[in-house]
């Protein structure tokens, strides 16, 4: 079978499509890509590091608050 052979290299794993670490991960990427890197350039690894790690820093002090999750579940047709 395809899928089972080890040498594809290829690894399907489940992951609900409503899990809440997701969405807050997903949460918090789009801030920092919309408020720091979009439009941006860096001119080493390192200071890109820099400017992420001063960023999370501001950010935390005057913007951040908790994610609140708003999925109730799927409507029930019956």
């Amino acid at each position: 079978d395809f899928l089972s052979d080890e040498s594809h290299r290829i690894r399907f794993v489940y992951v609900r499509k409503h899990t809440s670490w997701l969405n807050q991960i997903e949460c918090w990427l789009s801030i920092l890509v919309r408020r720091l890197l979009k439009r941006s350039s860096f001119r080493s690894t390192e200071e890109l590091e820099q400017k992420m790690l001063n960023f999370i820093d501001y950010f935390n002090q005057h913007f951040a608050k908790p994610f609140v999750g708003k999925f109730e579940g799927f409507k029930d047709d019956g």
